[in-house]
């Protein structure tokens, strides 16, 4: 062991961190995916606590802590999702509490458009197929199969930032979901329809639907759960200012 890494051993250590700290960090996010298919095994309890207390720990501006999380199980996942098919299925078009993109463009439009040629190519949909890609949308709001779905909401007074720190509880989550071994995604697709999710969870107009995680064991032969998204290398976005 070289002296510079017996140095980062001994700094972790003297903080209280395990001495593969970072490396378990680094595995579990390079093992996290966005699955989108599930098997309906529910998660128990005490594991879907385990995960919301670990993402309790997240980091938010001031100690604000401007997450809340709505959980459902069993017929409540059945009831949200029926309510969310029939609003699709009559066409209703809603206005979400936090604006979508206004246009991806450039190398964000490129990396969209990869990463939905790979899902379409892993499902066998043809480009230009309509039908197939809109049903495979429309498994958004079946919660792709899961048997549980987290809606993360915020005070609307807390304005982006509070937004923002939800952000950072979403990954905290999806982090400690992958270290239990239970599959996840995060839907904005979810907020769309921000009246039904407040109708079905009774939620007051004071909140801000931010997103839905849905979230169970994967169906790991599933081919939605078998390719993997790239990331940009650090030149693509990092900057260094040294003078």
């Amino acid at each position: 062991m070289g002296t510079d890494l017996q140095h980062i051993v001994a700094t972790r250590r003297s903080a209280g961190l395990p001495a593969d700290a970072a490396e378990t960090l680094e595995h579990l996010l390079a093992i996290r995916v966005s699955h989108r298919a599930f098997t309906p095994t529910p998660v128990p309890r005490s594991t879907i606590e385990v995960i919301l207390r670990t993402a309790q720990l997240t980091a938010s501006w001031c100690n604000s802590q401007p997450w809340q999380v709505t959980v459902t199980s069993g017929a409540g996942t059945a009831r949200l999702r029926d309510a969310l098919g029939a609003a699709v299925d009559s066409g209703q078009v809603e206005t979400p509490d936090i604006a979508f993109p206004r246009e991806y463009r450039g190398v964000y439009r490129d990396r969209r458009r990869e990463s939905g040629y790979q899902l379409y190519t892993a499902l066998g949909i043809e480009r230009g197929d309509r039908q197939r890609q809109r049903q495979q949308t429309q498994q958004n709001f079946a919660f792709f199969g899961a048997p549980h779905v987290a809606i993360i909401h915020t005070d609307e007074a807390l304005g982006p930032y509070g937004a923002v720190d939800c952000g950072g509880y979403v990954n905290s989550f999806l982090l400690a979901a992958t270290a239990h071994g239970v599959g996840s995604v995060a839907q904005a697709a979810l907020a769309m329809y921000p009246s039904v999710l407040r109708r079905e969870l009774g939620l007051g107009d004071d909140r801000n639907i931010v997103c839905g995680i849905s979230f169970g064991y994967p169906d790991l032969d599933h081919p939605t759960n078998r390719y993997r998204t790239t990331r940009a290398p650090l030149d693509q976005v990092v900057e260094w200012v040294t003078a």
